[in-house]
């Protein structure tokens, strides 16, 4: 069994790419399944074969703590480590050649509290990938795509995976794709970029960014993905 584990930004497309995954290993003759690690989530373009929700119910943790929706998510994530024997009792009975994980919205939830590097360590699978997304909308300029890049090489650290970098919604914004590429492939293209577009304090910073990067080779390329054609998949 792989485990393939979908983290981003919210509202860069986790949920549906998920299914999107699901949908192309049905269709070339695997056998997928798809794991829900967000208990706050309220409707999903797929149906999980194993869902959190199941063991963690935000609604019941706030009225037994009296805690907001933001206390009661951060409990909920907390509390999903403690039901992580369940949830592999699950996965055992389901057996897939490939889990797909879905892991919350609010991706600090997942990645900087204990709760999620603890799950991922003491999930027992064979092999395991992170797939990290970038919402094209939100890296059309040099600046954002730095701190986007810098966001997806803490998120790797932090959870220790192997790392797939992809751009989502391709679609929305075609006349800048090219261009988006060319930063995550040629390091010098994004410096001159940030120089044109940025300066004083932020160019410094940027660039300083960039290049600690590039000199630990933490980058990587991106793959342009669109979740409403599908383009992209076959690379992914």
């Amino acid at each position: 069994m792989k485990a393939i584990f979908v983290t981003g930004t919210a509202g860069s497309g986790k949920s549906l790419l998920t299914s999107r995954i699901l949908q192309y290993y049905e269709k070339n003759s695997s056998f997928a399944s798809i794991l829900n690690l967000d208990p706050g989530v309220e409707s999903l373009p797929y149906k999980p074969d194993i869902d959190v929700r199941d063991y963690v119910n935000i609604i019941e943790i706030m009225k037994k703590f009296d805690l907001g929706p933001n206390g009661s998510m951060i409990m909920a994530s907390d509390l999903i480590a403690s039901k992580i024997d369940q949830i592999e009792n699950e996965i055992t009975r389901v057996n897939p050649d490939y889990l797909i994980v879905d892991t919350p919205g609010q991706m600090e939830l997942f990645a900087y509290r204990t709760s999620g590097p603890f799950f991922i360590q003491n999930i027992s699978v064979e092999e395991k990938v992170n797939v990290f997304l970038f919402d094209a909308t939100m890296i059309t300029s040099p600046s954002n795509f730095v701190s986007v890049s810098l966001l997806a090489t803490s998120i790797k650290l932090r959870l220790g995976l192997p790392t797939i970098n992809v751009v989502t919604k391709t679609d929305l914004i075609p006349d800048k794709v090219d261009q988006i590429l060319k930063w995550s492939s040629e390091p010098t293209s994004l410096e001159e970029s940030i120089r044109k577009d940025s300066d004083g304090e932020t160019y410094s910073l940027s660039t300083d960014i960039l290049r600690s990067l590039n000199f630990s080779g933490l980058t990587e390329e991106l793959i342009p993905i669109s979740n409403v054609t599908d383009e992209g998949m076959v690379n992914l």
